[in-house]
């Protein structure tokens, strides 16, 4: 659920409070918190935000640039994919910098009359959003921000206008004129704003890139990419099968879901101990991630518990958990019925009813006596390691939480004991 931003008033005062309001001229005259926050065509000298982190005002100031020369303000000999990897690197190698960058971009989307400019920033904060989430105290001006935007698009084209106009009658025949440019040159500024806003919820839960390896291009190229066509994880169940439509139009499951699920086993999953509990190397992990969202499953794989990781990821990251949300209260009264806890599936939709048998079909692989004796994950282990990649508490209670999550877990321990799974073997 999406609680509604901060207003405008409240942007403002959280403005006035954090940023580090720069000067100009001989007498250093503060400049106006509107002007530090629209567009600049020259450099910073100091941070957006104050700061007593001596790396952070230095990087600050050359990120800025960096900001100018992947939205073209600024030349540069580098392209635009190997800048955003720099930028990109240092934010997330650098905590301190991640609000720094969001605010930087926030200035240079503001007033800015190049609409061509204006969307390249807008992509800029789309890829950094797939790698880091701003501060929880930054996150509700981001947000707000970004709100502003999700139905603009006319509003934008009339403010360019207005600012061009503007600009015209300022402008004296002696000064260069900044190339002006109002028509639509890509996506509509608000195709953007409604990513990002998605993207900044899910960042805020379940945070950036983890691993040690830093990003890579081919990780910024997926991340721009994931603006116009949906990843495979952390969309809806309905949006990854109408997506796969043109590959697998028979396929009545997701074949992400299917692909992990038979890699797991090809490997030698259900023989493996700690199978679902032991972490595969995350590095690995986001690896085979980039290639499973291109269709592609790696011949070299070799430690089954990537793939699980991975499969875990997947039903974790779900828009909405395999079971739904308004099936939640249901789950949880009837952890200790079995008849009642198989009733819940049968009323579940139908792709989610599927998806879900299909997964307890794989779990009662693993729950099988010959299995547990290798892997030392019982019935017990299973429903607990998957019951929170299934099922969602909204409470933020934590008495409430802790338990929700026994009783999440009996629920889902029923189904693997229970549920006649049998019709799954048929079904792709």
């Amino acid at each position: 659920t999406l609680r509604k931003p901060i207003s405008q008033s409240s942007m403002a005062d959280w403005a006035s409070k954090n940023l580090n309001m720069h000067t100009q001229g001989i007498f250093r005259r503060r400049i106006s918190i509107s002007n530090m926050l629209s567009w600049n065509g020259g450099s910073i000298k100091k941070p957006m935000l104050i700061t007593s982190n001596r790396t952070i005002k230095k990087e600050a100031c050359e990120m800025f640039k960096l900001v100018q020369s992947y939205m073209g303000d600024r030349q540069t000999r580098m392209d635009r994919n190997h800048v955003a990897l720099v930028m990109v690197t240092k934010c997330w190698s650098v905590q301190g910098l991640r609000d720094e960058l969001y605010i930087q971009l926030i200035r240079q989307t503001t007033d800015n009359t190049c609409y061509r400019s204006l969307a390249w920033g807008w992509e800029l904060m789309a890829i950094s959003l797939a790698f880091f989430s701003p501060s929880p105290k930054f996150q509700s001006y981001l947000e707000g921000y970004i709100y502003r935007h999700l139905d603009s698009d006319e509003k934008i084209a009339q403010h360019i206008k207005e600012l061009v106009d503007l600009k015209n009658k300022k402008i004296t025949k002696s000064r260069k004129k900044r190339k002006q440019n109002t028509e639509d040159e890509g996506l509509p500024i608000s195709t953007y704003a409604k990513y990002c806003y998605r993207k900044l919820q899910k960042v805020a839960i379940t945070g950036g890139k983890k691993g040690l390896r830093k990003p890579t291009v081919e990780e910024i190229t997926h991340a721009r990419n994931a603006i116009l066509t949906p990843s495979l994880f952390g969309s809806s169940l309905e949006e990854i099968m109408l997506r796969q439509q043109d590959m697998y139009p028979g396929n009545k499951l997701p074949w992400v879901q299917t692909q992990l699920s038979q890699q797991v086993l090809a490997l030698g999953g259900e023989q493996t101990e700690g199978i679902f509990r032991i972490p595969g190397d995350i590095d690995e992990v986001n690896a085979l991630k980039l290639q499973v969202d291109q269709w592609k499953i790696p011949n070299s794989l070799s430690d089954p518990n990537i793939p699980a990781s991975l499969l875990k990821l997947w039903y974790r990251e779900l828009e909405e958990p395999v079971i739904p949300q308004k099936f939640y209260k249901e789950c949880i009264s009837n952890y200790e019925n079995p008849d009642a806890a198989v009733a819940v599936v049968q009323l579940l939709p139908e792709l989610n009813r599927l998806v879900l048998c299909y997964l307890i079909h794989f779990l009662q692989i693993f729950a099988q006596p010959s299995n547990v004796g290798r892997t030392k994950m019982d019935v017990n282990n299973l429903a607990m390691v998957m019951a929170p990649n299934c099922l969602r508490c909204q409470s933020d209670d934590p008495r409430v939480i802790f338990e929700n999550t026994r009783k999440e877990m009996s629920f889902l321990r029923m189904l693997i004991v229970h549920l006649d799974t049998s019709f799954i073997k048929g079904l792709v």
